[in-house]
């Protein structure tokens, strides 16, 4: 390494400076990476297959790739599909083929942001991966089976990255203060409510802790003692986003006594605890989502307007922020605590999910499947030939009795007439 990579290694972002080279140092994701699963010992044994990893930002995708090429005896090159192309990706194949034929071993192609890659671009390497001399590993931050072409999904493993833990978070936190790597050499003194409030307020992204984290120490003077002193106010400062100033567990329960509020069609009580959490601290955008969650859950097919205007406070506090964004949130409040209240849509969902885990192989009925177009396949019936319905079965043999969906009384669901699916 010349003098010049060095130094700009040292510029380097902390997120990057500090990403993890085995899998012991790597942090988060257990559930993938734990002790004895299938994915850490298939790193270890450098038996890795194609695989593409999903998830939030900064929850380690990029470094587990990192762990990978570090672990692997064979060559590792990294893509990004923003600003690569098929010619890119051509040259990466052709050199791991010879890599291939003269040496035996495949070579690792990372790619960033691949989603952004379209069918052609995706079609270029499938040749490859299926020869066995590329294997790929996709890093996304969007759900690879709507946002991927399927030929290149089917030949991976998907791995499913969750947001960090604030456990996690703040262990990471303390290795950067004290690694050389890191802030080792700044004498960072990182208080106990700063470190807590950077693992709450950063939502499980680590990159985002530590980029506040860095910005704190580089930007605060030293004290009498030669320390950078990162304190509860730093923290909120160089994150932008208020301390809670009430316990975790009285946030908690003002958060279920907001939803609760909802639920009961007490609009004075919901906006009450709604503006108790933001005054404490509380991003607004909670409350917005679980608004959204509780527009379907308690209020539903009765009024589906209060899912819309709650989906409209949320567009509008992030477009907005407060103290204007709050108005669009009171209202979606206001209209989802008056609307008409039933649950026959988290009923209808619960009762779906648990046939669905449990009937899993249950086959698709011969006149439903995708034999050339549908329409004219002989047994299906194009309902819009029978004027917009006709009954015939669509559900797999065994459910087609089944029901989920039981109107309430309430609101516009008392004028619903369902039509029931027959063979």
């Amino acid at each position: 390494m010349d003098l010049f990579s060095t130094e700009r290694k040292k510029q380097a972002p902390l997120y990057e400076r500090m990403r993890p080279e085995t899998l012991d140092d790597f942090v988060g994701q257990e559930h993938i990476v734990g002790k004895n699963s299938l994915l850490r010992r298939a790193i270890q044994s450098d038996m890795l297959g194609s695989c593409i990893f999903y998830g939030p930002a900064g929850t380690g995708k990029t470094s587990l790739a990192n762990v990978i090429s570090k672990t692997t005896n064979s060559k590792f090159v990294k893509l990004n599909a923003v600003s690569s192309g098929v010619a890119d990706a051509k040259k990466v194949i052709d050199e791991a083929k010879s890599n291939f034929e003269l040496y035996g071993k495949p070579t690792y192609l990372l790619l960033d942001e691949c989603h952004r890659w379209n069918k052609a671009q995706s079609d270029s390497v499938l040749g490859a991966i299926e020869s066995g001399y590329i294997i790929f590993i996709g890093s996304t931050t969007e759900n690879p089976y709507f946002a991927m072409t399927p030929a290149i999904v089917s030949r991976c493993r998907i791995f499913e990255f969750k947001p960090l833990s604030e456990k996690d978070i703040k262990l990471a936190l303390e290795k950067a203060v004290s690694d050389k790597r890191g802030l080792g050499e700044l004498n960072v003194v990182l208080s106990d409510e700063a470190k807590a409030h950077y693992a709450w307020s950063s939502g499980g992204d680590l990159r985002t802790a530590m980029g506040a984290l860095e910005l704190a120490a580089r930007t605060t003077p030293l004290n009498k003692k030669g320390e950078i002193v990162i304190d509860k106010l730093t923290a909120e400062q160089s994150i932008q986003t208020k301390a809670l100033s009430v316990d975790e567990n009285i946030f908690y329960d003002m958060l279920s006594a907001f939803c609760k509020s909802l639920r009961g069609s007490d609009a004075e009580a919901a906006l009450f605890w709604a503006n108790r959490l933001i005054e404490a601290g509380c991003d607004p955008l909670i409350i917005c989502r679980r608004l959204i969650a509780h527009s379907s859950e308690d209020v539903g097919m009765a009024d589906s307007n209060a899912l819309l205007l709650a989906c409209c406070a949320l567009e509008a506090m992030k477009n907005m922020g407060l103290p204007e964004g709050n108005l669009a949130l009171t209202h979606a409040i206001i209209y989802t605590c008056e609307a008409p209240k039933s649950n026959s849509v988290v009923m209808a969902m619960n009762k779906a999910q648990a046939d669905a885990r449990d009937f899993r192989n249950d086959k698709v009925p011969e006149h439903l499947k995708n034999n050339h177009v549908s329409k004219n396949y002989p047994k299906y019936k194009y309902p819009h030939d029978y004027g917009g319905y006709v009954a015939q079965q669509y559900m797999p043999d065994g459910l087609e009795d089944r029901v989920y969906y039981i109107p309430s009384q309430n609101g516009r669901e008392k004028d619903l007439k369902r039509k029931k699916i027959k063979k």
